[in-house]
Formats: C-alpha cells, structure tokens, sequence
C-alpha cells in the first residue's frame, strides 16, 4: 500500500510539473520570441540525425515533408536569362503576359505554418498558394519581405505540420555533403546532392538589383538546382537546415554546375524581425569596407592579408565615434575572425541598433580594440518597434495589409483595410477609412497588390464587398473611370 502511495504521489508531482511547465511555454507572456526558441521549445518534435555516416535516405525523408510548393499570380515581367538569374519563377522570360502564374520553393520552419521562403518567389504577387507534399494546399499570409537578403516571411493556417530545425550554417565546411530540396520546373519534392564548394560568396547579385544594404555571403554548392528551387531548403546530414537556395550561375538560366544559398544563420535574424516588426530592424557599422588583395596590401603597405579593409568611415557615424579611423583593418567582431567583407556584412546583421560590439583592429601595424555602439541606417540607438504595413495607393484610396489577428477579430479569411480615402471613386461613394476589401467583382481579395492589379484592370461599376470595422458586412458599387 505504501509503494502504491509512493507511486501516485511521483505521478502527482510529475503531473503538477508538466503543468507548470505547460502554462510557462504556454502562456501568452511567455511566446517565444525567436523561432529558434519555438522550435526548441514550442513545436520540438525530432532529433538531429547523427550525421556521422552519409545517408541521404534518412536526410531526405525528414527533408522533403518540410518544403513546400509556392505557387503565386504575379504581375506581367520581362526577365532575359542572366549570368547570375534568381533562379524563382519565370515560365516565359523575355516574354510579356498580362498575369504571369510563378513557382518557386519554401521551407516550414514550424509546425504552425510560418514559412521561409526568398523575396523574389513572392515579390509583385497578388495571391500566394501554398502546396504541401501531401497536397493540401492553402493561400498564404505574407508576414513580411527583405528585398536587401532575398528573404521573405509567409504563414499558413494549420498545426500539427512537419519543419526543419535550424543548423548552423557556420560550421560548415568546405567539402561537407548537403542535400537541395525544391520543385525545380514544377516538378514537386525533388531532391539533389552535392558538396559545400565555398563559402562566403559574394556575387553581386542582390546589390546590382537595387539593394543598397544588400547582404552576400552566399553558400556555394554543387547540388543541381533550377528555376523553382528558389527558396528551398539546404540540408546537411544530420537533418538540418542550413541554407535557403536563391540563385544559380548560369548563362541559360539552368543548372550549370553552381548554386548559392544563404546562410540560416544570417537568415534567422532576419526572419524574426519580420515576425516582429514586419521589416528588418538593420544595425550599421558606418564604414566602407573591402577584401585584402595582394595588389591592395602593396598598394597601403599592408603586412599581411588577413582581415577587412576600412577605406572609409562614416563622419558622424558609429564607428566614428567609436574612434575607428580609415585605412584601419578590423581582424575581428566579438572574437570572430573576418577575412572578407561578405563575412562583416553577415556577422553585423545579426545586431540590432544600440547592441555594442567589439573590434580587434590593425592600425599602423599594432593591434587595438574597440568598443562600437551600433546604429540603425537614420543613426539611432534605438529600435523602433513599431510594425510597419506596406501600403498601396490607387484611384485616391490607400490601402494596407491586414495582420493574422486582425482577421481573426474580424472573422474573415482574407481582405486589405483601406486606411485613407482622399477624392477619387471611394470618396464619392461615401466609403470611410478602415473599411476591409474582401471581394471585388466577387472575386477575393488576399494583399495590397491584388486590390491595386484588379482596380487598374477594371473600368465602369464595379462591385466592392467587404466589413466594416464593427464587423458588419457591406457592399458598395463604384464607378471607375475608363482606363486609358
């Protein structure tokens, strides 16, 4: 009688625990803040595989549920085959279309649908459908976009899903195997492999796309990947995700013997602020910086080649006033040894505005260090959490996307708040800021830019359906002015 006191009084504390440890990871005070912190402690479901001896079998079987199909409704685009194409969408290129239908690749890094995909699969797209590998399909959320890391943010609405954790991309090494899952030429759950062929690549690809801030330090591989592979997932052996595939080298648009990735590791900051803050919350050093050539290291005197060179610093800027000066050359950031300036641009973005970090520099041949308080791109310390929307303009109407629960507390699946109305055809009909578009001419209506694609291929009466913000439904017809 005693051992069976004994046994239901272990079995009480073990439950009382698990409740206790249920309400912590449970409760809304306590949301895990990264998604790091929600895959190791929210939605762990599976262990990294050894890793020890290769076997793609058990790499591609927890792998290939993890990748998605992407398909979107884009707008018509002119794209002749480049030496380094993004590898995403394009069925046509070169060619004009008044829709164009994309497809590209995605990673579930949940269980509760956030998806990682690249900026440049979703970019202009008007409605994005998400395709399983088991073939249920749903229309997803876009949660956010940074055209400066090609990365972007979407989320569906189920639970229970498999994912990929997260590896790190740091430690991988030239010559490692890693798998590349996508749906190349729409053909869906295709899986390749290859080598880690390099590291740190820098390509120039997303900088000469208009990307001022743009980030390179790309992953090289030899796994075959193609148009459709964008945005897909790079595996190590043991199970992991370590990169997101985003271009090729290539003069055809096809594979031709290399493909680049970016780092998880770069990939998880960025993922996360646009979870938080709808957009990337950057951290700047304030200098200009370049590799050290043979040629430079002749040109300046400099000893050895090892390091980042700082032709300039930003006046006024953080490492100014930390006291670095030009023609420095920074070693390391935090006691991480930098040897190009892809490596710098990866290792700063993951600190945000106001976060110190320490240099180890040489100037004048001796070593010093210091201490920078980083900066955002306006030269704050400070990080502004405001969640930004992106918001469209058209017929004198303003519109914006709608967050996951603000659907919720509205109870529809989709729709876009108009958030000003100036003159034009809404303010002749009376229409007020904050009603939510759902329909147009009785087709839904998903992001800013499938309002603004329908509005502009319409002319006459037209039929706007929608909620008002007390939840009240109510339909209205427009008069659109003919289009030219």
């Amino acid at each position: 009688m005693k051992r069976l006191v004994g046994f239901f009084a272990i079995a009480l504390v073990g439950g009382l625990t698990a409740l206790a440890l249920n309400h912590f990871f449970f409760s809304s005070n306590s949301e895990p803040r990264s998604f790091e912190e929600r895959q190791q402690v929210r939605f762990a479901n599976q262990e990294a595989l050894s890793g020890d001896a290769i076997n793609f079998v058990d790499v591609a079987e927890r792998a290939t549920p993890t990748v998605v199909h992407i398909k979107t409704t884009i707008e018509a685009a002119s794209t002749p085959p480049d030496m380094f194409d993004p590898f995403g969408f394009f069925n046509n290129p070169g060619m004009q279309a008044p829709q164009q239908q994309g497809s590209g690749s995605g990673v579930l890094i949940t269980n509760d649908g956030y998806i990682a995909t690249n900026n440049h699969v979703i970019d202009g797209a008007s409605k994005i459908e998400v395709v399983l590998n088991d073939k249920r399909s749903y229309t997803a959320e876009l949660i956010g976009k940074d055209p400066e890391t090609d990365l972007a943010l979407l989320k569906i609405e189920e639970k229970g899903l498999n994912f990929l954790s997260f590896g790190n991309s740091d430690e991988l090494r030239i010559g490692e195997w890693v798998i590349a899952v996508g749906n190349p030429f729409n053909l869906t759950s295709t899986v390749t492999a290859g080598i880690v062929s390099a590291k740190g690549r820098n390509i120039n690809l997303l900088r000469q796309n208009g990307g001022e801030w743009a980030i390179e330090n790309f992953i090289q591989t030899d796994a075959a990947v193609n148009p459709g592979n964008s945005g897909g997932a790079l595996v190590n052996t043991r199970g992991e995700l370590v990169g997101i595939n985003t271009a090729i080298a290539s003069r055809t648009g096809s594979y031709a013997g290399y493909a680049f990735a970016i780092p998880v590791n770069l990939a998880k900051k960025i993922l996360d602020d646009l979870l938080k803050y709808g957009e990337v919350k950057r951290a700047v050093l304030g200098v200009r910086i370049q590799d050290i050539t043979a040629e430079l290291a002749d040109e300046k005197g400099i000893r050895d080649l090892e390091g980042v060179y700082i032709p300039e610093v930003v006046k006024d800027g953080a490492a100014d006033k930390a006291g670095v000066k030009d023609g420095d050359i920074i070693l390391s950031i935090n006691g991480t040894k930098l040897n190009k300036a892809s490596e710098l641009q990866e290792e700063i973005s993951k600190f945000y505005p106001g976060d110190k970090v320490k240099l180890k520099l040489i100037r004048d041949g001796k070593e010093i260090e210091k201490e920078v308080t980083l900066r955002s791109k306006e030269g704050d310390t400070k990080v502004v959490t405001e969640v930004k929307r992106e918001e469209k303009e058209a017929f004198g109407a303003t519109f914006e996307n709608l967050s996951r629960d603000e659907k919720l507390n509205l109870k529809v699946r989709n729709g876009v708040r108009l958030s000003k109305v100036k003159k034009g055809p809404f303010a002749d009909k009376g229409i007020s800021e904050g009603f939510i578009i759902t329909h147009i001419d009785k087709k839904r209506v998903y992001t800013t830019q499938d309002v603004v694609s329908q509005l502009k291929a319409k002319s006459g009466t037209i039929l706007v359906e929608g909620v008002l913000p007390n939840g009240e439904s109510e339909a209205y017809a427009l008069r659109l002015p003919e289009q030219p």
